[in-house]
């Protein structure tokens, strides 16, 4: 899969908004100088490696789907969901802080380029439209997570490249993200929200994926998919 990033945004104290580089791949958005689904689902009573899908509507179940998951019940690297599914990761806030979260995709939601006009980025976004990534994240261990931030998730295009990744720090209405609040333990459960872009209005972004926050094996592999 290709991997491409697009640039941070930043919210400057006048309220506008610089560009910084960011990670891997090769960027869509230069910086300034300042600033995969699988078969039918089977009943945890049957085969071991595959779990049942959660519901839609039962966000926060740690049951995961699609292609399966290891003896703990946890998603495997590269595993696929249908949005509305629920995937059970490890989730190490620091190297020496490990919990466990119910991560489910509720939505991906086109908005309008005009949207993307608050970020005074000009040309850089010229032709580009925004999708919303909505999702739910909840702690289903004890570890307390207070602070923590659970953004890495980036869009994915029709053809299953990478969407471009807008990251906002500071508020944006149109879709809020925000770490974790204090004393997010056990059974909390917080929505957070990731801006993709599409390269034109021809095409869209149909499906999201989560590779991991930095101490977690989904890093170093493939991430899970929902589509």
């Amino acid at each position: 899969m290709r991997r491409t990033t697009t640039g941070v945004i930043g919210l400057a104290v006048a309220g506008t908004l610089s560009l910084t580089g960011c990670k891997n791949g090769n960027e869509e958005i230069p910086a300034a100088p300042s600033a995969p689904a699988s078969s039918a689902p089977a009943s945890p009573a049957e085969q071991p490696g595959s779990a049942a899908p959660s519901s839609p509507s039962g966000y926060g179940s740690s049951a995961p789907a699609g292609g399966g998951a290891d003896a703990a019940g946890m998603a495997k690297s590269g595993q696929t969901f249908k949005l509305g599914e629920t995937a059970t990761v490890p989730f190490n806030y620091t190297s020496s802080t490990k919990g466990t979260i119910a991560l489910t995709v509720t939505a991906i939601e086109q908005g309008n380029p005009a949207d993307l006009d608050a970020f005074k980025l000009g040309d850089q976004v010229k032709g580009k439209v925004p999708y919303y990534i909505r999702y739910t994240v909840k702690n289903v261990g004890n570890t307390d997570l207070s602070f923590a931030s659970v953004g890495h998730m980036k869009g994915l295009l029709g053809d299953g490249s990478e969407a471009g990744k807008l990251s906002v720090i500071g508020k944006f209405d149109k879709c809020p993200a925000e770490s974790l609040p204090k004393g997010f333990t056990n059974g909390q459960t917080q929505t957070g929200c990731a801006v993709a872009l599409a390269p034109s209005a021809e095409t869209k972004v149909s499906g999201a994926e989560y590779w991991g926050d930095p101490y977690n094996s989904l890093s170093k592999g493939k991430g899970l998919v929902w589509k």
